[in-house]
């Protein structure tokens, strides 16, 4: 393992190794240094050098970055399956409660928006390192691994509440025999206090992760006020009435066997 060792000095990222070092149990360990505490580009460079090329025994890469390569590749193994139930059951219980193809679909369109412009921001905000003096943190170069997970569930259930607020007062409307325009106006009108006053209760909940001094809990505190924020203001009190105010009666189409299915089993209050 020593001879190994002194071979594996020329691997990419590596800066320096400790001497080889035997543990309780016979468990031998080799340090590897990079000079980028462990979480950077050298490191991780370094991981996949070792994963790729493993020495002629039994051995495990261990440390910060190889935790964050598996985490990774546990993230896209397992995603899309998670993702991909969200979207069913939204697209299913919005078409159940509306009985349109193209609300739900706008529905999911309109909260990617906003939760992409929230982690967009909080990118800029912690990853850049701006604004640290305004929210009193240091820039760590990058955003924890749980902090897009952690804000795309609760900003994406969040929003979708704020969305079935508003369409269910639309849909409402709608089926009493007003016309697609009259109806998000008056929507609009009856749902939007609703909106902005549950959206400020959780503004100025999540306002208290954002106040506190452990990183991790400010990153998600800012990136969930951001997302109410924006969805609140710019997406549901105005591009999804502009949206269906333009599409007028295309908002309500699905075909043939669609509407019989929800004139059947549809949601209605």
């Amino acid at each position: 393992m020593r001879a190994w060792a002194a071979g594996a000095a020329d691997r990419p990222g590596v800066a320096s190794l400790d001497p080889v070092r035997v543990l309780e149990g016979g468990v031998v360990t080799v340090p590897f240094h990079t000079g980028d505490s462990g979480t950077g580009a050298s490191s991780r460079e370094l991981v996949d050098s070792l994963r790729a090329d493993r020495p002629p025994f039994e051995s495990w890469v261990v440390g910060q970055a190889s935790g964050i390569l598996d985490f990774r590749q546990a993230v896209a193994d397992r995603a899309p399956w998670a993702v991909g139930a969200v979207v069913l059951a939204t697209l299913v219980l919005l078409f159940l409660m509306t009985g349109s193809v193209i609300v739900p679909v706008k529905a999911l369109v309109m909260n990617v928006l906003s939760l992409g412009a929230s982690l967009g921001v909080t990118v800029w905000i912690f990853q850049e390192g701006h604004l640290e003096s305004l929210l009193r943190f240091t820039s760590a170069g990058g955003l924890e691994n749980t902090i897009p997970l952690l804000v795309v569930a609760f900003g994406f259930g969040l929003s979708m509440d704020y969305e079935v607020f508003l369409l269910s007062r639309i849909v409402e409307l709608h089926e009493q025999g007003r016309s697609t325009h009259e109806a998000v106006v008056l929507g609009l009108q009856r749902s939007g206090r609703i909106i902005t006053s549950a959206a400020l209760l959780m503004v100025i909940v999540f306002s208290g992760f954002a106040a506190g001094d452990l990183l991790v809990m400010k990153q998600m505190g800012v990136a969930l006020v951001l997302a109410i924020t924006i969805d609140a203001t710019l997406v549901r009190m105005l591009l999804v009435p502009a949206t269906m105010a333009v599409l007028g009666r295309a908002n309500w189409w699905a075909p043939a066997p669609l509407r019989r299915l929800h004139e059947r089993f549809g949601i209605t209050e």
